[in-house]
């Protein structure tokens, strides 16, 4: 009979605190459907038949699937680094087309400042580009609370792969039992408990696309430890909630 794996262990107090972005700290209305009819059409510009790649996958798993199919197919080095090339550059070009809309989520000011006036140590782990990326949070006036950063442009594997999490609490010097994640969709629990870090999930702002899919029921099946409302619930959850007033 096969050992089973141990459950993580979490050690009090929490030292950091890393945030998905897009969605868990601000709302950028991208078209991710256009992004991922963009990667197809790539693919499938570069030998992938038609029909095998879903427009209703994420866009990692069609990227995965593209290769896969590539490879099987024989496709020369050459036309696969293209294809990476500029399925990268196309959905960094729409990314960016939802930058003037781009707003923090109510309460995001709020909960990294009492974090970091906690002393946590704050981070960003997001599959948008570096550039979209800094621009939102400068936009959003929440540059200031991150001095650490990982963008799907960074070297090395991009979320949901677990290393990316774990690359970044090695530059943050947090240990994984010390750590939380926090996010608003399933990929951000994959990547979290496959790297076995402690894992909060935040249901999507109502306004968003998947309002009504990522449920409380979804998340604590995936392996989140909490799930909370909006921030101002995550805020309470952490014990930074500012006091109601008198």
């Amino acid at each position: 009979m096969p050992v089973r794996e141990r459950e993580p262990h979490f050690l009090e107090p929490l030292l950091g605190v890393i945030f998905d972005l897009d969605g868990t700290l601000v709302l950028s209305r991208h078209d991710f459907r256009r992004m991922r009819s963009e990667v197809i059409r790539l693919a499938e510009e570069h030998g992938v038949p038609p029909g095998r790649l879903s427009v209703e996958d994420p866009i990692h798993r069609i990227v995965e699937s593209a290769r896969e199919e590539m490879r099987t197919r024989g496709t020369p080095d050459g036309s696969v680094y293209r294809f990476e090339a500029e399925y990268q550059k196309r959905i960094d070009a729409i990314e960016l087309e939802a930058l003037p809309r781009t707003v923090p989520r109510p309460g995001a000011a709020e909960l990294l400042q009492a974090l970091g006036a906690r002393g946590f140590r704050l981070g960003l782990l997001t599959r948008s580009s570096e550039t979209f990326a800094r621009r939102a949070l400068l936009r959003t006036k929440l540059e200031p609370y991150f001095a650490y950063l990982r963008s799907r442009s960074a070297p090395g594997p991009a979320k949901p792969e677990p290393e990316a999490l774990l690359l970044l609490l090695r530059e943050m010097q947090v240990p994984l039992d010390r750590a939380l994640f926090v996010g608003d969709h399933l990929i951000d629990a994959e990547c979290a408990t496959r790297a076995r870090v402690r894992f909060y999930a935040v249901l999507p702002d109502p306004s968003e696309t998947t309002a009504g899919t990522m449920t409380e029921e979804r998340f604590l099946a995936a392996g989140a430890s909490a799930v909370a409302p909006d921030l101002r619930g995550l805020a309470r959850q952490l014990d930074v909630a500012a006091s109601a007033p008198p």
